[in-house]
């Protein structure tokens, strides 16, 4: 009985481990891409239901909105997101906290005039009531 437990704890453990984890970044990775399409829709509602009420947003020029801002400037803002295009993502769990790492590629119009942006992306994702929320982003340039 020993035997079946010591198997069971050190080769099927990790493993079940490891498609849980593998099944909550695919879970992280599915609300990264539902946002940026959101953004490039300018889809109100997605935004609002991915951003936590707590969501802190900075922007590579140090501009910092809030939730109710962040979705009103994608909405309603100077930019119009054409494209977006991520590369390099790492995703990183811990709990129901998940990091998220990307080259951010963008073609934009900027009040009208065509504009392209290269950004480095850090995400903060919170799990809450069972959903991924977008927590806080900051973004840099490259």
């Amino acid at each position: 009985m020993n035997k079946i437990f010591s198997f069971i704890l050190f080769f099927c453990f990790p493993a079940i481990a490891a498609n849980a984890q593998f099944k909550t970044e695919t879970e992280v990775a599915s609300a990264v891409t539902s946002l940026y399409k959101a953004m490039i829709d300018a889809d109100k509602n997605t935004l609002e239901n991915l951003a936590a009420d707590e969501l802190s947003y900075g922007h590579s020029s140090g501009k910092v909105e809030d939730k109710n801002a962040f979705v009103e400037s994608v909405t309603k803002g100077p930019f119009d997101f054409l494209t977006i295009d991520i590369s390099g993502q790492i995703i990183k769990t811990v709990g129901k906290t998940a990091i998220v790492r990307h080259t951010f590629s963008s073609r934009v119009l900027n009040n009208g005039n065509p504009d392209a942006l290269k950004l480095a992306i850090l995400l903060i994702w919170k799990k809450q009531k069972g959903k991924w929320k977008l927590l806080a982003r900051q973004a840099v340039k490259i």
